[in-house]
């Protein structure tokens, strides 16, 4: 008779075990939380830094005083809530794009404000309306509607370059 080879018999502690697997899920579930909480801490920083910017650009955009300061402008008599007034903000924003900060300034007169509204009775034209100054705030044209970025870039141009000749 062949003799038969015995197993050896590996003896666990099962509570042991059961320990360890616990610690470690607890590990990769704190390990993931931080890896979250880093991800929404980061997304928060840029988030915060895109909201503070676009703050600023609307302050900047706001201050009608800022025509007739030598650089020509180009003011939209806007109300946030139209849906025509902000597809125009969009073409507008576009056709800006090829000028620097020296040659066109873009300014908004936003009607849901005192000083938005009580620009646009003095002007007395609708919202959805772009009103081009030269750079001595003297008032050259009134666009009313809507428009297309690529018409409104040349509009745009011809203003820029009254101020360049004079």
């Amino acid at each position: 008779m062949a003799k038969q080879k015995k197993r050896a018999v590996k003896h666990t502690n099962k509570s042991a075990d059961r320990r360890d697997a616990e610690t470690m899920v607890d590990r990769r579930e704190m390990l993931g939380r931080f890896r979250n909480i880093g991800l929404i801490a980061a997304g928060l920083g840029a988030g915060g830094w895109w909201i503070v910017s676009e703050v600023r650009a609307g302050i900047h955009e706001a201050d009608l005083t800022r025509i007739g300061n030598g650089i020509p402008a180009v003011v939209q008599v806007h109300d946030p809530h139209c849906p025509t007034c902000q597809a125009l903000q969009r073409e507008v924003r576009a056709a800006m794009a090829p000028f620097g900060d020296d040659e066109l300034q873009y300014l908004v007169a936003n009607i849901r404000q005192d000083k938005g509204r009580d620009f646009q009775r003095q002007h007395d034209v609708p919202h959805v309306t772009l009103i081009l100054f030269d750079g001595d705030g003297e008032r050259q044209e009134i666009l009313s509607g809507p428009n297309r970025a690529d018409h409104l870039e040349q509009v745009f141009r011809q203003l820029a370059q009254r101020k360049a000749q004079s």
